[in-house]
């Protein structure tokens, strides 16, 4: 018996009203971890934790003999911002009409309810699984993918046959590869002079100017494109330096972010930004240094991958239409989990509108539903395949 449509939208309202903005995601973990509770004789529970307030949660269910299936969800939410731009309580969870509005109501609490539900469902169903499901609900995703990576590191994911992760996608669309991204710092060191006397000193402006140029020229050679995702992507975004108006600045720091593609691993990216580092600093008064932080790799996949037809077939059978294979300019935790010893593919699909990050931030109520039927019918087809 399907657990009633009420209950399906108050589990949702009770995780939009848990205030996990970059942080605090235990209470959500707890809350997911009190719904498996009645089935502790059927699955496995584990909170893994990565800070104080800061704990993954596991879930597997079913059979280990057979396909192993990945379902994965992150707790984090982005700050609401602005209160008085929001029309509805960013943590309220009010529900008008087909909308129910809050937080990460799209991005992307109403993915792992859904992926939550699905479970419980075929749980109270007393479905025999012919293999197993697990639940990967993850810290930090919107920061960094870290508690990704943390699952990944235990060998959270070296079993998995296939992944799906629930960021918001429509549900008329499953995406199959996507860009990485290498956000960095290069550090400039000079010397302090009155500006009066600039010979006594050295500009570190003036050498992190240089690094500038200099990166935009090496960049514009990785000039291969992917056919889907398009070419290599690098912004400076951010430069700050200097003490005040009439000294030679001694320190400046110049920050870009990088978006990849899979023919461009990101050790090959390191190699070429360290090798100009290099260089540069071969230059008197050149003392430049370059720091990374959270990159991720790209996800390579093809449109015509079994899981991504399965997805579609699926899809199709639930939704009643066509599922779209598509890419993605934006990372996602399945990043991490490619780096797991496993050989599998992960799809990004789940409910979700284009307000992710925004005041007002809503998802559809009628597409949610039709999320929680899609994981639980396209968990039985994946698992009933031959391994």
């Amino acid at each position: 018996m399907d657990l009633e449509t009420a209950r399906k939208i108050s589990i949702l309202q009770d995780l939009v009203r848990i205030e996990s903005v970059n942080d605090h995601e235990a209470a959500v973990a707890s809350y997911l971890a009190t719904l498996f509770d009645p089935y502790r004789d059927r699955v496995t529970i584990e909170r893994v934790p990565y800070a104080a307030d800061r704990d993954n949660l596991v879930v597997t269910m079913g059979n280990p003999a057979g396909r192993h299936l990945g379902i994965s969800g992150h707790m984090d939410v982005v700050d609401p911002g602005d209160l008085a731009a929001w029309t509805h309580h960013p943590f309220g969870g009010e529900v008008v009409d087909d909308r129910l509005y809050g937080r990460g109501t799209s991005d992307m609490k109403s993915g792992l309810a859904a992926m939550v539900i699905a479970m419980l469902e075929l749980l109270e169903e007393d479905v025999a699984l012919p293999g197993t499901i697990r639940l990967l609900a993850t810290v930090g995703e919107e920061t960094g993918e870290y508690g990704a990576a943390q699952l990944t590191d235990k060998g959270y994911a070296d079993d998995l046959d296939g992944l799906v992760i629930a960021e918001p996608s429509g549900m008329d669309k499953v995406t199959y590869t996507s860009r990485g991204v290498i956000d960095y710092h290069v550090d400039s060191i000079g010397k302090s002079a009155h500006s009066a006397r600039p010979d006594k000193g050295i500009n570190a402006i003036d050498n992190l100017l240089t690094y500038y140029n200099e990166v935009n020229e090496l960049i514009a050679r990785f000039d291969r494109k992917d056919p889907v995702l398009g070419g290599l992507l690098h912004s400076v975004d951010l430069i700050s330096g200097g003490e005040q108006i009439n000294s030679i600045p001694a320190k400046a720091r110049l920050s870009a972010n990088m978006r990849t593609i899979p023919a461009y691993p990101n050790q090959m990216i390191y190699k070429a930004l360290e090798d100009l580092i290099h260089r540069l600093n071969q230059r008197p008064g050149f003392h430049l240094s370059i720091t990374y932080s959270y990159p991720e790799e790209a996800v390579p996949g093809r449109p015509d991958a079994p899981l991504v037809r399965l997805v579609q077939k699926v899809g199709h059978r639930v939704m009643g239409k066509r599922i779209i294979p598509v890419g993605s300019g934006g990372a996602n935790d399945g990043s991490e989990f490619s780096r797991a010893k496993g050989n599998f593919m992960s799809v990004v699909i789940g409910p979700g509108s284009d307000t992710a990050h925004e005041p007002d931030e809503y998802i559809s109520i009628k597409q949610y539903l039709q999320s929680v039927d899609f994981y639980k019918e396209f968990a039985v087809a994946f698992l009933n395949e031959r391994k």
